[in-house]
């Protein structure tokens, strides 16, 4: 009895681990449809309209959204390309003026939102993949535009918080 309840426990684990989303985009190809996207990745955290029809799918990914994965489709909803956009080369695209859907579309939704109620500012805090455990950040004024970007000690890593700099 017992030996059969260890067979059923680990074949209801199996069961489990495949039925969760990837972490990553490994095994999304070019070609293949939004419906075989999530499938593998689950649903996305974002969506967003490019031009011509073709539409952008967000996957925020990781502990405290280190990683987040854009993966573009084209307007027959087919996989063009993918990328994992949480990372300096991207962060540096982010310029005073442009619109809050302008850098959604780039990075994708914040890892946290703060408001500074006497500048009048929402900051959002990206974390992402590195050692100096910082996070970057995106403030945006009353009209939705970017006023500034600055990178910062991660508020878990000040507080002595090291379990989450993974």
């Amino acid at each position: 009895m017992h030996m059969n309840a260890s067979r059923h426990a680990v074949l209801l684990c199996g069961v489990l681990l495949g039925a969760c989303s990837a972490y990553g985009p490994g095994d999304v190809r070019v070609g293949q449809t939004a419906d075989d996207v999530t499938r593998s990745m689950g649903p996305p955290t974002g969506r967003y309209a490019l031009n011509g029809g073709a539409t952008r799918l967000e996957f925020a990914r990781g502990p405290y959204g280190k990683h987040t994965y854009m993966i573009d489709l084209d307007a027959a909803g087919r996989v063009t390309r993918w990328q994992q956009v949480l990372d300096e080369a991207r962060f540096a695209q982010v310029a005073p003026g442009q619109s809050r859907e302008d850098v959604l579309l780039l990075l994708g939704h914040p890892s946290d939102t703060r408001f500074i109620g006497w500048q009048k500012l929402v900051v959002w805090a990206y974390r992402y993949d590195t050692p100096q455990c910082q996070w970057f950040q995106v403030s945006l004024d009353a009209q939705q535009r970017v006023h500034d970007t600055s990178y910062g000690l991660d508020p878990h890593c000040d507080a002595g918080d090291l379990k989450h700099r993974d």
